[in-house]
């Protein structure tokens, strides 16, 4: 397994980045990879989300919002700077690995880097994401193509969370959205945060690992 950091990249790069790697994971030309960005503003939406979900027509600063339908499931989220997304491509065949059990292993993974800040977390029966008490810390997405994962995680770490204001988050009405940032009241360090999400996914995946091929290899 290896780990990309694509720093500040344009969402639509980093689309087209996936496409290429689940095309190349699964002809066995790459090994599962795990991609960590930062994006300009940008709002998306899953199959099955409602674009009713996005309550305006402009952005603070003016500027004309769109969603960007994607193959992947959850709602309407959004994505900006100071926002840690992972992007992990894994086998989940190989893993023998079902859906449900891989967003919950993602939530384990979000759990555990939080932690990592003094912050506590948790799971809500029957959403999917991970929460605190004073509201929704990171959102999960996902779409599968041949068994290989792609799209992923969110989670705010310093990220303006106005944004939020207009959109129903993940399609929930009145959902209280928070931050690492607010939550510990203090800047975090966005490699800090990306070096404790890697730490904590090596950790949580680790145990799958053991059913991959002596080809596949696991680094960080």
């Amino acid at each position: 397994m290896i780990f990309v950091d694509l720093g500040l990249v344009d969402f639509g790069e980093a689309l087209r980045r996936q496409e290429a790697t689940v095309q190349a994971i699964y002809q066995q030309h790459q090994p599962e990879t795990v991609y960590l960005a930062e994006h300009p503003h940008v709002f998306t939406v899953g199959r099955s989300g409602n674009e009713k979900n996005l309550l305006a027509s402009h952005d603070f600063e003016g500027r004309p919002l769109a969603l960007v339908r994607l193959l992947r499931g959850g709602d309407v989220t959004y994505h900006g700077p100071g926002q840690l997304v992972g992007y992990p491509h894994l086998d989940l065949q190989r893993r023998r690995c079902d859906v449900h059990k891989y967003l919950r292993q993602l939530e384990e993974v979000l759990i555990l880097a939080a932690a990592r800040f003094g912050v506590d977390s948790y799971r809500r029966p029957g959403l999917t994401g991970v929460w605190t008490d004073r509201g929704k810390l990171a959102s999960i997405g996902v779409g599968i193509r041949r068994w290989i994962s792609m799209h992923g995680v969110a989670l705010n770490v310093n990220t303006d969370l106005r944004y939020f204001r207009l959109i129903h988050p993940c399609g929930l009405p009145d959902c209280p959205v928070t931050s690492l940032r607010e939550l510990t009241n203090s800047p975090i360090d966005l490699q800090e945060a990306k070096s404790a999400f890697q730490e904590s996914f090596l950790h949580v995946f680790a145990e799958d690992r053991l059913h991959l091929p002596s080809t596949v290899s696991s680094s960080s």
